[in-house]
């Protein structure tokens, strides 16, 4: 599986995907050759998932109200918005 091809995945999806991988190689189910291909497709996994958390991170805030009433939006615990 490429990484274009996670683009079409959800974050649950990828996460079982790569958990999946994972149970395989920890349990020896997989030939040599095979456990290298299906390494580099964790990894690639693992970093999809990193990065769609950091995206949805990226887009939590948290809603204030200042002194005259009006609410904002701050960025949670510090992280700036870089969108």
């Amino acid at each position: 599986m490429k990484h274009e091809e996670f683009e079409k995945l959800s974050f649950e999806d990828a996460l079982q995907k790569l958990e999946t991988i994972v149970r395989d190689l920890e349990g020896g189910r997989i030939k040599l050759d095979d456990a290298v291909e299906a390494y580099e497709r964790a990894v690639a996994l693992k970093k999809f998932c990193e990065d769609k958390l950091k995206s949805a991170e990226l887009k939590i805030e948290k809603i204030e109200i200042d002194n005259d009433g009006s609410l904002k939006l701050q960025p949670l615990d510090g992280i700036e918005n870089n969108e």
